[in-house]
């Protein structure tokens, strides 16, 4: 499905041709009011005709099948959503970045909190050699980019399990995942001619090409807010106490591969139309897809969702209680504390928020912050439970949930 830019914004519009265009009316200099981690916005993106010569020279290469986290993560290296990466990790960083959240000496031991690696089957592995140049094939078999090959290493799965998630339960949709890995990795720098087909074009910014819309509508601040759900009462009441103090939201959904429970991402984009088109300042709200696969590190994502959103041009991060969580794995601060040690070093402020509910007694949106009463003067859901509710037929309440939001999820379950 693909949707359209919203009507309402056409003097601002997030549709991506649109910015392209006009991304050329900027200032020189890198646009946006960030500093993208590592001081530089990486590229590792071939065009014209460097990039035909590549995808000719790949047909001849030994080829290499990426799964979809590795897709995920090659797009995200070549647009400098993952700067200052500029391929897939070796052993070195990889073993860094496990130990202290840190790259190795050749990154300058820059702030990096996910081992983002590229494995490979032992056969396929052993294989290759030093120096080869390989193609690196999407689910299609179809090659989009080449990858120098600097080292294959093993991993230590149980380990690396262990510190990113902070646990080694199989019942971890993360540790599982990452359990069922090969344990060779293939490291080096890659160099990318073909992006994977996005699932809605509309929306499908590169880190350019969100630093040249908010340059665009001068905002010399914006707020990032990372959510794989769909935008409830809460998600507003914080998105817009961000907009007190900044000058631009970007909402920045995370598209890539999820939980198979979680609400599909079709679903979603609709909801955040409706949402922004009704209830949202049209000049000072963004929206765009974010390609990453979701890990469900907890603390760790957090911090990486705050690196990421830094070099889409970020200056502040909104964190949610529980970010990036699943199960009952991390307690609600951990993140926001992560987050706010680190906060120096990853570059941006912190936003961190209590949980949103509405109380009845307010009349209004509150946090334990800001409301006196007690518990059972709020309206508050959790995710599951509001799938439960949408999977027996009921809509939940307008206090929770807007009410074209809540028709359209119920509308999905239905389906």
């Amino acid at each position: 499905m693909t949707f359209p830019s919203n009507a309402a914004n056409a003097a601002h519009s997030t549709n991506a041709a649109d910015v392209r265009a006009r991304a050329a009316a900027v200032p020189t200099g890198l646009p946006g009011p960030s500093v993208p981690h590592g001081g530089a916005l990486v590229s590792r993106m071939l065009e014209g005709e460097e990039a035909r010569a590549a995808a000719g020279q790949a047909e001849e290469l030994r080829g290499l099948p990426l799964d979809a986290r590795a897709l995920a993560d090659l797009e995200m290296i070549a647009t400098g959503a993952m700067s200052p990466l500029t391929g897939f990790l070796g052993g070195e960083d990889y073993a860094s970045v496990l130990e202290s959240l840190h790259l190795g000496a050749a990154y300058e031991h820059l702030l990096w909190p996910l081992p983002v690696v590229l494995p490979a089957e032992p056969r396929q592995a052993r294989a290759l050699r030093d120096g080869e140049e390989i193609a690196l094939l999407d689910a299609d078999g179809r090659p989009c980019g080449l990858l120098t090959v600097e080292e294959v290493f093993v991993r230590d799965l149980g380990r690396e399990a262990l510190a990113v998630y902070g646990t080694a339960d199989p019942t971890h949709p993360g540790v599982a995942a990452t359990l069922a890995q090969p344990t060779a990795a293939v490291a080096g720098p890659v160099r990318v001619f073909r992006l994977p087909q996005a699932e809605f074009p509309s929306y499908h910014l590169t880190p350019l090409e969100v630093r040249a819309a908010c340059a665009e509508r001068g905002w010399q601040s914006m707020a990032g807010f990372q959510t794989r759900n769909p935008v409830h009462r809460a998600h507003e009441y914080i998105q817009k106490c961000a907009l007190e103090i900044v000058d631009g939201l970007l909402l920045h959904p995370l598209v890539g591969a999820t939980k198979s429970d979680d609400v599909p991402a079709a679903t979603r984009l609709q909801s955040y139309e409706v949402l922004f088109e009704r209830y949202y300042p049209q000049d000072r709200v963004l929206l765009a897809t974010f390609p990453a696969a979701m890990r469900y590190a907890g603390p760790r994502e957090a911090v990486f969702h705050a690196i990421c959103r830094k070099n889409y041009g970020c200056t502040h991060f909104i964190v949610g209680r529980d970010h990036a969580g699943v199960g009952d794995f991390y307690g609600p601060l951990d993140a926001q504390n992560l987050v706010r040690s680190l906060a120096a070093e990853i570059g941006v402020v912190p936003l961190a928020f209590e949980n949103a509910f509405w109380c009845r007694r307010c009349g209004a949106m509150a946090t334990r912050k800001t409301c006196p009463h007690p518990e059972t003067e709020h309206v508050t859901l959790s995710g599951t439970a509001v799938r439960a509710m949408l999977r027996r037929g009921e809509t939940p309440p307008p206090e929770f949930s807007r009410p074209e939001v809540a028709a359209l999820l119920a509308a999905a379950m239905r389906d």
